[in-house]
């Protein structure tokens, strides 16, 4: 484990040592540390976690390419904060094998070690969470994008992905039930569905079923 802060870094690798299903933890101060003090000494390396918690997105991004390079084909999981979406994905995409967010509990951190060691990728589920709802929002923007929707369309059309009834959707924009009717129709037509079933699932979206549509 690398993490230049003294307590976290401690407190962690005992709390790792000390789980049931324990790893044996080393800990260093930085990449240098580590290849001053721990790769002379180095055993059977099974994973390396990285906390990139302090430093400039530019620092991170330098401190995790030179990680993955250093230790490859060794797994290394990165431990930060940082939820964003954006952020994970681009740390992802540099080859780590795994991203923990300091927000979990020691169990999932070491489920995800074990599981970047058996070859996985290990993701938060709320980053892939939010993944799904932005893919989603971004189906209906693109298709407003295209100009083929109106403004009053996409908003219809979002309220349809999200399966909401004509009643529900036209007091939310304040529109009357007819007129959904007439936004809904035309928004069928120009995406050749036949249902408002339809429509959800081509602009990438989940109806509910439970809805009770007028």
């Amino acid at each position: 484990m690398i993490d230049q802060r003294t307590l976290t870094r401690e407190c962690l690798a005992q709390a790792l040592n000390a789980h049931p299903n324990a790893l044996i933890a080393r800990t260093f101060t930085s990449l240098q540390h580590w290849k001053t003090i721990g790769k002379p000494q180095q055993g059977t390396l099974r994973a390396v976690l990285l906390n990139v918690t302090n430093g400039s997105s530019e620092e991170i991004d330098a401190e995790v390419r030179a990680a993955v390079a250093e230790f490859e084909p060794v797994a290394v999981v990165v431990l930060s904060q940082d939820q964003d979406l954006r952020a994970i994905l681009h740390i992802i995409g540099m080859g780590v094998c795994g991203y923990i967010p300091t927000s979990v509990d020691i169990g999932v951190c070491i489920q995800a070690l074990y599981l970047a060691i058996a070859g996985g990728r290990f993701v938060p589920a709320s980053s892939l969470l939010s993944m799904r709802e932005f893919l989603e929002l971004s189906s209906v923007r693109n298709i407003a994008g295209d100009g083929s929707f109106t403004a009053r369309q996409t908003a219809v059309a979002e309220a349809l992905r999200c399966g909401k009834a004509n009643k529900l959707i036209a007091r939310e924009l304040q529109l009357c039930e007819s007129t959904v009717k007439v936004h809904i129709r035309n928004i069928m037509k120009k995406l050749g569905a036949t249902n408002r079933t339809e429509v959800a699932f081509k602009i990438g979206g989940n109806v509910c079923f439970s809805q009770a549509y007028a």
